[in-house]
């Protein structure tokens, strides 16, 4: 008999088709004795409250539409599986202090954005987008052709060492690159298991390096930190790379010395999104862009559904969680 007494599950449509494809829904549904799926398309937060309420289940199952959760939450309510990221809007700080269980996708998708993260290096080195004005709007070739460089045997220094750097330091593997990393917590035994070195400062790690990959998490400590200085301090010709968060940077600064055109520059992240018309970044030509796409793709978001099964079958079990979002992580998150 599953140990799960009731489960709830909101969904869309599209939510329900995406993360949960290929039987994992109906794996999902065989968990619990009383599972039951409602649409929260159009629900206003206290619509879904006294909807959580009459239902009262056991384990919630949500998603990027779930409204926020009441306070104080339903009695029989123990445990938010939530499909996707950051649950700061959903719950608060002292439910989780007070015994309440939260899990979300934690680094599943960390990969996908590494692999965003060198999209952008290689798209840069390599200078995409200015092929892409000669070639389809100006019907040229390729003037600046010498500019072009590799990424094997470059100089990377990483700023960060959660999920994605860690992932990110996988992919630059075979590129035979000359790491370096700064982050609180690389230490003599991560820099012995990744092969990178540890930069003795935040100047040195761009100054020290061709190509600079931004993966700090946003944070009060790291808010702002990545100034004009550091950027005009990577080597002439050089390329500096954010998939993490936009506000790390003096974005003002960045814009001014991306228009010089000495720096090459990849971003998937910026402090207004969507981007503006008249947004200074468009039309840049030394500017790799993608529109915070830098997740999981829609192909991938089966990596979520499959990670949530693992976690809800773990649950009925009393097995540990992954993804666990505690105090802690709740702080940390952006």
């Amino acid at each position: 008999m599953p140990a799960i007494t009731s489960l709830l599950a909101v969904l869309t449509p599209f939510e329900k088709e995406h993360f949960l494809p290929n039987g994992l829904f109906e794996q999902v549904t065989k968990l619990s004795p009383k599972f039951q799926l409602i649409d929260p398309t159009g629900m206003s937060r206290e619509a879904f409250a006294v909807e959580l309420e009459r239902i009262n289940p056991e384990v919630l199952l949500g998603c990027w539409n779930t409204q926020p959760l009441p306070d104080p939450l339903p009695s029989n309510l123990r445990y938010m599986c939530y499909l996707t990221g950051s649950v700061r809007r959903l719950v608060t700080r002292q439910q989780l202090v007070d015994g309440f269980i939260v899990t979300n996708w934690g680094s599943i998708i960390s990969r996908t954005v590494a692999e965003c993260a060198l999209f952008h290096t290689l798209a840069s080195l390599r200078r995409a987008t200015e092929w892409t004005y000669q070639i389809h709007l100006e019907k040229g070739w390729r003037d600046g052709w010498e500019q072009v460089k590799s990424l094997f045997n470059r100089r990377v220094g990483v700023h960060g060492y959660g999920a994605v750097a860690r992932e990110f330091l996988k992919l630059l593997r075979p590129f035979d690159c000359t790491v370096s990393v700064l982050a609180p917590d690389f230490d003599a035994a991560a820099a012995k298991s990744t092969g990178a070195s540890p930069a003795a400062s935040l100047e040195s790690l761009f100054a020290d390096n061709d190509v600079i990959i931004e993966l700090a998490p946003l944070n009060p400590f790291t808010a702002g930190t990545v100034t004009e200085k550091h950027l005009r301090s990577i080597r002439p010709g050089g390329v500096f790379v954010n998939v993490a968060r936009a506000g790390i940077t003096d974005e003002d600064a960045l814009v001014r010395v991306a228009r010089e055109g000495n720096l090459r520059v990849g971003l998937d992240v910026f402090v207004q999104e969507p981007l503006p018309v008249d947004s200074p970044w468009r039309g840049l030509r030394n500017v790799s862009v993608t529109p915070h796409v830098a997740g999981p793709t829609l192909d991938r978001y089966v990596d979520a559904g499959e990670h949530v099964l693992r976690n809800l079958q773990a649950y009925s079990k009393g097995e540990p969680l992954a993804g666990l979002v505690t105090p802690k992580a709740y702080d940390d998150a952006t």
